[in-house]
């Protein structure tokens, strides 16, 4: 199971993070630029690859009615609302096969930028996964919400890094390349109901899916205590055995991660902060978040290359 592991003018993003109501918080120093951390790039190419054949066992992907969504860049889910400005610091381990345990930190920022996938107008999350301090990825997500409250997963272009040097960047972005958006999280997520596809792209091998669990469990992290928590069992069918579970709070989103069973990363996280970012901080993110989009766009044409431009509000 994989692990979801231009300069801005800052006077104009000011006035937008203001007129928002956006409030100032300390920001952690940004890490140098992505693309200047790669001493070794990905070889591009303006082939599209062929796609590798799947099963039909493995075709289990959400009916998709682009007509449903009249607004969906405003994501009230209760489980995971996207507010722009969010920052989410999570703190952990990783215990890959059981061997030495190694610190692991997620910082996710909710951006106020927009990218239209697959004809749906989405909103922009920028995560950068840190290894023993150094940085092992980062990484575009795009979601969206339908007119019934469940939020969409429309796609992703993470770079992988291991000591400053790029590795891999399996993009995925539906509507290309026989992907198909996912459900992020249902509108009313309930035990015993079906499980349900996260996103289906067979270029890159992601097809995990999730169950909801339980409902009504408690948990306390640094950041809070929570009540009232929902958990998530995610896996992938060709794995299995394999689960990674997430907890979820009402108004909040994702506080928790652990795993189960023969999950192999053994990644355990834990919600440790979250802040509102300034508009100055902002400015930051958006510079860098757009910077990364360049870099999709020279290392994957036949994919990334295919979309139209994030638009900064």
């Amino acid at each position: 199971m994989r692990q979801r592991k231009y300069t801005i003018l800052l006077a104009v993003v000011a006035l937008v993070m203001s007129s928002c109501g956006v409030e100032s918080t300390a920001l952690t120093t940004l890490p140098p630029s992505e693309a200047a951390l790669a001493s070794a790039r990905l070889p591009t190419t303006t082939e599209v690859p062929p796609l590798p054949t799947v099963p039909e066992a493995r075709r289990e992907f959400e009916e998709w009615d682009p007509s449903v969504f009249s607004d969906p860049t405003r994501i009230d889910n209760q489980w995971m609302p996207l507010r722009p400005g969010t920052k989410l610091v999570y703190e952990g381990i990783t215990n890959e096969d059981g061997s030495e345990e190694v610190f692991h930190q997620i910082i996710t920022i909710i951006t106020p930028l927009t990218k239209v996938i697959d004809g749906i107008e989405t909103v922009v999350l920028w995560d950068r996964d840190f290894s023993d301090g150094n940085l092992a990825e980062t990484e575009l997500a795009f979601f969206a919400q339908d007119d019934d409250g469940n939020v969409w997963r429309m796609g992703e272009h993470p770079e992988e890094y291991e000591d400053g040097v790029l590795l891999d960047a399996p993009t995925w972005l539906a509507g290309i390349a026989g992907a198909y958006a996912g459900v992020a999280m249902r509108a009313d997520p309930q035990p015993n109901t079906s499980s349900y596809s996260q996103g289906f792209a067979p270029s890159v091998e992601f097809i995990d899916r999730a169950l909801v669990s339980e409902l009504g469990l408690e948990t306390c992290t640094p950041a809070e205590c929570y009540s009232d928590v929902l958990l998530i069992e995610e896996f992938n069918v060709e794995e299995p055995g394999a689960f990674q579970h997430k907890y979820f709070a009402k108004g909040v989103g994702n506080v928790r991660v652990d795993w189960a069973g023969t999950d192999t990363t053994r990644e355990e996280l834990e919600l440790v902060s979250v802040e509102t970012l300034s508009a100055a901080e902002m400015a930051d993110v958006i510079a860098s978040a757009l910077e990364l989009e360049a870099h999709a766009y020279e290392i994957n044409p036949t994919v990334y290359g295919l979309t139209d431009p994030i638009v900064v509000p």
